[in-house]
């Protein structure tokens, strides 16, 4: 177990968000860029940007991230904090929340949350809770093997088509 505790990188949200994407926490390569899904091989930025009908692997992160906050797509992580020794969930130790009822109050147009994987998905009897839909979404990355990218890109369109953003 690393000793280090981690922080997370902040919530990206703004006035139009209506879902959230929760993954569970940044990557090493993540925290190094200070930015989501920095690990060139994770799905996300592929998938999201093919839903939404821009090329956001192409972009600067900062343009991603304002492409994606404009058509109300918010992006967090269910942990604040943990400790753990490279970036597979399963060496998430001491893991702290993210105040998800505070982004929740933040957000008068969130319809839903849907967590990326499974690790973030263990949050989801909080998420449930918070007075919204809630969807499990597989995992895009690189260690959920098991999935192809256009089997991963139908279930997330059907999760963003149902609220609007695809």
């Amino acid at each position: 177990m690393s000793e280090t505790l981690l922080s997370g990188l902040g919530p990206v949200i703004g006035p139009a968000t209506r879902l959230v994407v929760l993954g569970s926490f940044p990557s090493v390569a993540s925290l190094a860029a200070q930015q989501y899904y920095a690990h060139p091989r994770n799905h996300f930025w592929p998938i999201v940007g093919a839903l939404l009908g821009v090329d956001l692997p192409a972009l600067p992160y900062a343009e991603r991230i304002e492409a994606v906050r404009e058509r109300g797509l918010g992006i967090w992580d269910v942990y604040a904090q943990c400790r753990r020794e490279g970036s597979l969930d399963a060496a998430i130790e001491d893991a702290q929340l993210n105040d998800l009822a505070g982004l929740r109050l933040r957000l008068p147009r969130l319809e839903a949350f849907a967590h990326n994987g499974g690790e973030s998905a263990r949050a989801m009897r909080l998420t449930a809770s918070l007075g919204v839909a809630v969807h499990r979404l597989p995992s895009t990355s690189p260690a959920n093997a098991s999935w192809s990218f256009e089997r991963k890109l139908a279930a997330w369109r059907a999760v963003f088509a149902q609220h609007g953003l695809a």
